[in-house]
């Protein structure tokens, strides 16, 4: 019994219609399936376009699909016609959560907006993902993460000093909205535990990226000075910051007097953890450029990989700036079961540790229209009374 529960999943039970498209909603849904949730994808006749972001391919699929869309059953259906937005009523019938990322206005359009919703499915949690929300000055607007970054400030204070803003490496707004998402969703069904209702959730890339920018919002609303671009350094600790050895590159995170004075000992000059200079945060940061100049001397002729194990024993903060092909090598990253295989598919775990019910990987990333039999069956639907918005296979 307790391993059936372990199988089931903290969102057994759940059923989800998700009808997002490329990231941040679809990450929300795979998060939902990896604990438990029944997730159906709704894709448009064309496909999910991630499908099409490659190479590297596989199948019918890139991996930036195949990243975002695992524990999903795929039922693609052309819901701009009337008859493919009455097959998405019936789904949604006995669903849970409905996540959508649709242009702003499109489903109000169809006569599916969120009054109509409320009123067809009173306990229905219905999440939408979108650029900027539906008001305000940019209300509506389409919004890609890139374009965020620069508008909520991201890019202007990430890159080196003397160089132009910068977009960060991964698509860090999609991927926080679509958590943000989540939280969202896990929210409102608890609250519907007490109520017994529904309710609309909305998660922005806008929100999201002016949610992120800490601390560099708290430091300008006391000081008022715009923050500026400082490389790998941070603007209120020191040392925090990258710094080259004779093999790797190390980052060195010590957050406070006690790490510096052992990190001082450690790399053999325990003079400078008194000297008047670095003895606090304050004066190590007005001191930051001297003591970086020390630090470097200190490191240049160290093997970074020893000097770091050293440090992390001694309870210094730290870590070798590695690839990516070392993380996934890395014994650790497969002990904490980040790296998922199914048959010959490979993914990457959730963050998300539960102790009794943990995430679970039951189904690879699907096909196009992989599951649109079994699932409209389980629904008691027939599927030749909507064969015409029932592509089976991508529109080219």
């Amino acid at each position: 019994m307790q391993n059936e529960k372990m199988k089931a999943g903290a969102l057994a039970g759940i059923r989800v219609i998700d009808a997002s498209r490329v990231l941040g909603g679809p990450f929300c849904g795979q998060i939902l399936g990896d604990h438990g949730a029944d997730v159906i994808k709704v894709e448009p006749p064309m496909g999910d376009e991630t499908r099409a972001w490659g190479p590297p391919f596989v199948g019918d699929a890139a991996s930036y699909f195949i990243g975002v869309n695992r524990n999903k059953r795929d039922v693609p259906i052309d819901v701009t016609q009337p008859l493919g937005q009455e097959l998405l009523l019936r789904l949604l019938e006995d669903a849970d959560v409905f996540i959508e990322n649709f242009k702003i206005g499109t489903l109000e359009k169809w006569g599916l907006g969120g009054d109509e919703l409320r009123k067809r499915f009173p306990r229905l949690v219905h999440c939408r993902i979108s650029g900027f929300g539906a008001d305000g000055p940019y209300g509506g607007q389409p919004g890609y993460d890139a374009a965020v970054q620069a508008m909520t400030g991201l890019m202007s204070v990430n890159g080196e000093p003397q160089g132009e803003p910068l977009r960060m490496g991964v698509p860090i707004i999609d991927m926080v909205t679509g958590m943000n998402g989540v939280i969202g969703i896990l929210l409102a069904l608890q609250e519907r535990n007490r109520s017994g209702e529904g309710q609309f959730v909305e998660a922005t890339l806008y929100d999201s990226g002016v949610s992120m920018l800490h601390p560099h919002l708290p430091n300008y609303y006391l000081n008022a000075k715009v923050p500026q671009r400082s490389g790998n350094r941070h603007p209120n600790i020191c040392p925090y910051d990258a710094f080259e050895t004779r093999t790797v590159p190390l980052f060195l995170a010590v957050g406070n007097n006690r790490q510096f004075v052992t990190l001082c000992k450690v790399l053999g000059k325990p003079e400078l953890g008194t000297d008047e200079r670095f003895l606090t945060n304050a004066s190590r940061n007005m001191n930051r450029d001297a003591l970086r100049d020390e630090l470097v001397s200190l490191l240049s002729q160290r093997d970074g990989q020893q000097v770091s194990q050293e440090l992390v024993a001694a309870g210094v903060p730290c870590g070798p700036v590695r690839t990516i092909d070392q993380v996934v090598a890395d014994p650790h990253t497969h002990h904490r079961g980040m790296i998922v295989d199914i048959d010959d598919y490979r993914g990457t775990g959730s963050p998300v540790k539960l102790s009794r019910t943990p995430a679970t990987y039951r189904i690879r990333p699907p096909a196009f229209a992989q599951h649109t039999d079994e699932v409209l069956s389980e629904q008691g639907i027939d599927p030749a009374a909507y064969a015409s918005v029932l592509p089976r296979k991508p529109a080219v």
